[in-house]
């Protein structure tokens, strides 16, 4: 059995809490420290627990506090090469990862992290790089994909085998379009590089879960972009386009942006 905290899911910052009985790891702190201390407290759990780190990219609002983190509980940060280096160079990382800190994933590659198995897969992005992670432990597996301009081939597989699924639905296409960002923004938000709309995010889910599929849980929505009922509602509507009935096949939630959600106890 997995337990599963989201310490925060959109542009204000992201953080993912994931724990065995003996072990527990985080998937990106854009969050600020000091509030994620504050949560972990309510929440009853300790960041002594934490021995790892994952990054999915160097954008500010998945890693501001990798750093800090890092050197306050001597916790090693994985991540591929080019979301090092991204790191790095992000100003809004104040403090930096040590380099004996600095552990480099490959997309593609599995490896054994304490009671966690980890496999990183290439997300469409335009950050330096950007990765989905599927991670097995616990006698389960959760899913986690943010920040997904498309959903290709190797994120659909990846899906297939969930039986635990985070995944993007981060706007309504017709609110980007009426709304009041420049054309700039909003082609970037649009684009193949940019990051998945609620149709489409139900479409994917729709199209590629199997049967074991237990666990769906919407992130990283947009608060100008989107609202929480509007993309469960969204999601629901495609889902049940495909006979699929949330709720029944299988359970559908959106994480909060910008409070904790859970905690969710994965089997």
């Amino acid at each position: 059995m997995l337990k599963l905290i989201s310490f925060g899911s959109g542009s204000s910052g992201n953080c993912y809490f994931l724990a065995t009985a003996t072990d527990a790891l985080l998937v990106d702190i854009g969050v600020g420290l000091r509030g994620l201390k504050k949560d972990c407290r309510v929440y009853g759990v300790s960041l002594q627990q934490v021995n790892h780190v994952l990054v999915t990219h160097d954008h500010a609002d998945h890693i501001k506090s990798v750093g800090s983190f890092s050197a306050d509980f001597m916790v090693p940060v994985y991540a591929t090469r080019e979301v090092h280096d991204g790191i790095n160079r992000n100003y809004c990382v104040t403090k930096k990862l040590s380099a004996d800190m600095a552990k480099v994933l490959e997309k593609g590659k599995t490896v054994q992290l304490g009671d966690f198995t980890v496999t990183a897969f290439e997300v469409p992005h335009d950050s330096t790089d950007n990765v989905g992670y599927f991670i097995e432990a616990g006698g389960t597996n959760l899913c986690i994909i943010t920040d997904a301009g498309l959903v290709t081939d190797e994120m659909k597989q990846y899906i297939c085998r969930a039986r635990h699924l985070i995944i993007e639905a981060n706007h309504d296409v017709e609110m980007v379009l009426s709304g009041p960002y420049p054309k700039f923004l909003k082609d970037r938000i649009l684009s193949g590089t940019g990051h998945l709309n609620n149709r489409e995010c139900g479409v994917a889910i729709a199209e590629n879960m199997s049967e074991q599929l237990q666990n769906v849980w919407l992130c990283h929505l947009s608060e100008e972009n989107n609202h929480p009922e509007l993309a469960r509602k969204t999601v629901e509507s495609v889902l049940r386009s495909y006979g699929i009935i949330a709720g029944t096949d299988l359970h559908l939630e959106v994480l909060k942006r910008t409070t904790p959600s859970g905690p969710y106890e994965l089997e």
